[in-house]
């Protein structure tokens, strides 16, 4: 297999993860509206014609919906959000990939089909990105390792695409943009989707 996809997930642990949502519907009902959008990810990515590695931000864990046979499983490294999507992007490349793109948990409207037109444009281009409606991104992929870009970043912040495109273009690279998307981040962000409303609603 030439292609890899990293997924980045937290630990779905009570109190720990969408932080903002939690602020907004309590933390059960983050911890629940995240299993559900584990399980989004999960659905589009398990027939995907490429190699699968899940990375954990906390722990390993071999008794999820992650099946071992289906996902390789690998620990996030790093003291930044950067740090930990660069060293992942170097590890994959440096197996041997030809073409290797990122992906977290957060995004309700990612498709199968998204994700297989950015695989298909890492053909031509050099890197792919999908940006987020929030000024971040919901994937990026490349052919080559370009550190720069998880370099002096405002990382969770409106500034976050704009400064990683800015940097493509000064450091000419090719890139092609997939449709924007919006992520989940907070109470008013689930209300957008069907399968979410209930969650939602139970606060």
């Amino acid at each position: 297999m030439t292609s890899a996809l990293i997924i980045f997930v937290r630990n779905p642990v009570l109190g720990k993860v969408k932080t903002r949502i939690a602020k907004d519907l309590g933390d059960t009902v983050a911890l629940e509206i995240y299993k559900r959008l584990l399980s989004h990810t999960h659905s589009i990515t398990k027939d995907l014609a490429v190699d699968r590695y899940v990375f954990y931000a906390d722990f390993i864990n071999h008794n999820d919906l992650w099946k071992n046979e289906a996902y390789k499983k690998e620990l996030q490294t790093g003291s930044n959000l950067g740090e930990r999507m660069k060293n992942a992007f170097d590890l994959l490349l440096k197996k041997g990939y030809r073409r290797v793109a990122i992906i977290g948990s957060d995004c309700f409207d990612l498709t199968k089909s998204i994700f297989e037109e950015a695989m298909e444009a890492l053909e031509k281009k050099q890197v792919v990105i999908g940006p987020s409606l929030d000024g971040g991104y919901y994937l990026l992929g490349m052919t080559i390792f370009i550190p720069q870009l998880f370099e002096n970043k405002n990382w969770s912040t409106e500034s976050v695409y704009y400064d990683t495109i800015r940097d493509l273009s000064n450091l000419n690279y090719s890139c092609h943009l997939l449709p924007p998307l919006s992520d989940v981040d907070n109470g008013e962000d689930c209300k957008k989707y069907e399968a979410l409303i209930s969650l939602s609603y139970q606060h």
